[in-house]
């Protein structure tokens, strides 16, 4: 999109603007004023499932990728977007995350939470276990975090939340949407597993670990079994007692029918080869998670072509600590674990398929991934273990994970190397359901002149040729605020700088499909 900047009665210079659509109804409802087609032209393309691309283009239509490369056409009626110094990844994916989750409340029901006077008394009162629900039935667009996820780059993620032995199932879901429905992609995904036994010992059945794996592995026989008897009585139910019914078997089945994945808790050595024995014993499509310390036995890990889902919160030395002091083994496994957890085994016949686990805090996620780097996990393995290996193993590869024709257009588009500890400028995130979302960080050069004053503003949006007059006021160090008049009405400038002799600045406008971040850019020569 081009549009000028003028000075009044000054000569006019020519200035891009970005108008990225930060908050939209569905497709169907915009229509009337959303391009049907984006394009990225120019960039380098990182696609996962394939090399890196230089100077290559995305086109996107109605939240699809319909292509990609060096040499693709551009349909004319394209939205085009300069490339040049971008690289576009597929959207980031976090594959273990309570955000979004409500709390379980607090049930006396079959399978919630119990009173110390509600003790189980054994497998069949089915404790701590509730697979019936689903992420994807009680996920909250009020969770705030969602937001704030967004604006550091992750979109999809497997949902899961804390609670119990066998809680709710997980989905994938993207970060998109108005309402709740618009983010699942998939349900259910995976069967999250907890061996944390809650209570302690006389509190009830199972008061302790190795109850823990004793009811588990009971309730695996009685799905089984649930299984093979439905399918028999419903064969010839005439003159056949009829089987009990229960829901807790019942999900599981259904589960797993989805060919969901287990997923089960194993972080140093000993809960390592633990999980390895017990995937065998319970006939399950197993992911670990946690995973930590598990350069320990990759070759094992390798051997049973298992994937390990390894949770990014480092646990870092005391920076005063004596160096006499032996460290604890958690510590002392830290910095090998980053590397050697998914390039141990990466070999032919025996790879290990990485996932990362975000961290509470998810501004630190991707920090934590350049962390591995640092310690020599190649970065290609980083970018797989957030997009396309997560989306392979929770089937989800034939529409997330990587940027090829036909799959959902969930981009991440820096200004540099994902990796980078400063981004210099923007990036931008495409959504099916949100066409992009913005942030954009502060350049930290000193501004060259001052762009304070009244400008007129020429450009076209997607409904056609406008005018606005901008009234700008610049700090010191090239923040610039003030407002954008027009026939939309008033708007103040959400941010804005001056860096160097390039300027900056954006300001949200309604168009038919709902509020709309319009950024402005160029170059100030202190006239014009």
């Amino acid at each position: 999109m081009r549009s000028n900047l003028i000075r009044r009665c000054a000569s006019a210079v020519c200035v891009t603007a970005l108008f990225l659509l930060f908050c939209v109804a569905p497709p169907l409802l915009a229509q009337g004023g959303e391009p049907p087609y984006f394009a990225i032209r120019g960039a380098k393309v990182v696609p996962v499932s394939g090399p890196p691309m230089e100077n290559a283009t995305v086109v996107l239509s109605r939240g699809i990728i319909t292509a990609v490369g060096k040499d693709v056409a551009i349909p004319p009626e394209a939205w085009v977007i300069d490339g040049k110094g971008l690289t576009v990844y597929p959207g980031l994916i976090d594959s273990f995350t309570d955000v979004g989750i409500p709390a379980a409340a607090p049930s006396g029901g079959e399978g919630g939470p119990r009173r110390p006077q509600e003790s189980s008394r054994g497998p069949q009162d089915r404790p701590g276990s509730t697979p019936w629900r689903g992420a994807a039935d009680e996920v909250s667009l009020s969770d705030k975090r969602i937001e704030n996820l967004a604006k550091r780059r992750l979109h999809n993620r497997g949902f899961r939340a804390e609670g119990g032995i066998l809680s709710r199932q997980a989905a994938v879901l993207d970060l998109g949407g108005e309402r709740a429905g618009d983010l699942v992609v998939k349900s259910p995904v995976a069967i999250p597993v907890s061996l944390q036994i809650s209570g302690g010992f006389g509190s009830g059945f199972p008061d302790s670990l190795m109850g823990g794996l004793a009811y588990v592995h009971q309730v695996w026989l009685d799905t089984d079994w649930s299984i093979k008897t439905q399918a028999i009585y419903e064969k010839n139910p005439r003159g056949v007692e009829r089987p009990r019914y229960d829901r807790t078997e019942a999900a599981l089945a259904d589960a797993l029918e989805d060919h969901a994945v287990v997923l089960i808790p194993a972080n140093n050595s000993v809960q390592l080869r633990r999980a390895l024995e017990l995937v065998d014993r319970w006939h399950v499509n197993g992911v670990l998670y946690g995973g930590q310390m598990a350069y320990e036995v990759a070759p094992e890990v390798a051997a049973k072509k298992l994937s390990v889902l390894v949770n990014l919160k480092w646990t870092e030395g005391e920076k005063d600590a004596d160096p006499e002091d032996k460290p604890s083994l958690r510590n002392a496994a830290v910095p090998r674990s980053r590397a050697v957890v998914s390039r141990s085994a990466c070999k032919s016949r025996r790879e290990i398929r990485v996932l990362f686990r975000g961290i509470a805090t998810p501004k630190d996620i991707v920090k934590a991934a350049k962390k591995s780097i640092d310690a020599g996990l190649a970065p290609e393995a980083a970018i797989r273990a957030l997009t396309l290996s997560p989306a392979e193993i929770f089937g989800v590869a034939d529409r997330l994970g990587s940027i090829e024709n036909g799959k959902i257009a969930n981009l991440v588009v820096t200004d540099g190397d994902l990796f980078e500890e400063k981004q210099k400028s923007s990036w931008f995130l495409w959504t099916d359901a949100n066409t992009s979302r913005t942030s954009r960080k502060k350049p930290k050069d000193a501004p060259k002149g001052d762009i304070s004053g009244k400008w007129k503003l020429s450009y076209t949006t997607p409904e056609g040729p406008e005018e606005s007059t901008a009234d700008l006021t610049m700090e010191k160090d090239g923040t610039v605020s003030g407002t954008v008049s027009g026939k939309r009405g008033t708007s103040s400038i959400i941010s804005g700088y001056l860096s160097g002799d390039k300027f900056s600045f954006t300001i949200n406008i309604p168009l038919d499909q709902g509020p709309t971040d319009a950024i402005f850019s160029g170059t100030f020569d202190g006239t014009s």
